[in-house]
């Protein structure tokens, strides 16, 4: 710490739990308020997290390299990270691979220099990024790089054996632009996509800047990992219950690049959940209260979470509606939020009485059937 050598425990590991924590005891106080620096030399393998739903996480490794993600507890997989999303940082990446590979970050290619069949990558992500959001997936990739229509620089890699990826990925200029004169400007600096041949993950993941797919996306999936970077990534929970304030905002962003697309509207996707019987799993648990932690990435949270907007958006009508997104985007931008500063915003926003409305759709099981 400070250039000095520091006392460390770490929990003794057993056959149950790794021995996650590492506390350092510096050699002189701390002093409030004055930056200091800890440096962490560590070595290993890095380790496949299993989540309580059963999904991996962490160092994924491929049949060409590894894909790297960290929702909700990955990132201590391969890092040392105090693994908060409160805690944001910049992150400085690099990795080296044989020159055959491509290692893909967050943030900015800073340089790339080969030596002896190998290369070194790195990457600089100089705006806030919570833990889980960081990435270094590696292997064959095809790059390809340009610019949205708006000027943001793009850089996108694609595993060969997905190839057909790219027809989807030609829509990402024109929805990052769609997306920033909705929400407000593009967060970060540059923006992109990494998709992988990662059969054994089933799910893509909107690491900042890059979101990382499993596989060739959809549009919808290719438009719901984009809207993150406004609405997850440079807008993060404080707590991990809260994971609507993401997931229902990037699904009702997903029905918004539809209808500005010419597909269906989001009140027609909105009528049409609706309509589910009562016994359909999109009603429990509610969506801001997911309770059992196998449960947090459950569809109450993605369709009932963007159905609660969608009906919040109907109920005060589109200029007070967008008006809160807005300035939602626009004030908590790099920092942390709750349910409850969305429902305070959305309060003095509309003039309205929102009390019954938000626990009806965010707190109550069961199918609204009044709001």
């Amino acid at each position: 710490m400070n250039g000095a050598s520091a006392f460390f425990t770490r929990p003794a590991q057993d056959n149950t739990e790794p021995a996650q924590e590492l506390t350092i005891t510096p050699e002189r106080p701390l002093r409030q308020h004055v930056p200091f620096i800890v440096q962490i030399e560590y070595a290993g393998t890095p380790e496949v997290i299993t989540d309580p739903d059963g999904s991996i996480e962490g160092w994924v490794p491929t049949d060409d390299g590894a894909f790297v993600v960290g929702e909700p507890q990955g990132a201590p997989g391969w890092f040392a990270a105090n693994d908060t999303p409160t805690d944001k940082a910049t992150y400085d990446v690099q990795l080296t691979v044989p020159d055959r590979l491509t290692a893909v970050g967050n943030g900015a290619l800073i340089s790339q220099r080969s030596k002896n069949g190998w290369t070194t990558f790195h990457w600089f992500e100089r705006y806030p990024m919570a833990s889980y959001l960081a990435t270094i997936t590696f292997g064959v990739f095809e790059v390809k790089r340009g610019r949205t229509p708006g000027g943001i620089p793009t850089y996108v890699a694609v595993d060969p054996k997905q190839d057909d990826a790219w027809t989807v990925l030609a829509k990402l200029p024109e929805i990052v632009d769609y997306f920033s004169g909705l929400y407000g400007r593009y967060p970060f600096e540059t923006v992109g996509a990494i998709v992988d041949n990662a059969p054994k993950v089933g799910y893509a993941l909107e690491t900042q800047t890059k979101p990382v797919f499993d596989s060739a996306p959809d549009e919808a999936t290719l438009a719901h990992e984009i809207a993150h970077q406004w609405f997850g990534d440079a807008v993060t929970l404080t707590q991990w219950p809260d994971i609507w304030l993401h997931e229902g905002f990037a699904t009702l962003s997903e029905w918004l690049w539809a209808e500005h697309a010419g597909g269906q509207s989001a009140h027609d996707e909105f009528t049409a959940l609706l309509a589910r019987p009562a016994t359909d799993r999109l009603w429990n648990p509610p969506p801001a209260n997911p309770g059992d932690p196998a449960k947090l990435f459950g569809s109450p949270v993605y369709n009932r979470g963007a159905m609660t907007l969608q009906a919040l958006r109907e109920k005060i009508g589109d200029d007070k509606f967008f008006t809160i997104l807005r300035t939602w985007y626009r004030d908590h931008r790099y920092g942390n939020v709750t349910t409850a500063d969305f429902i305070a915003l959305s309060e003095k926003v509309s003039g309205a009485d929102l009390d019954t409305f938000f626990t009806t759709w965010l707190y109550t099981a069961g199918k609204p059937t009044a709001w």
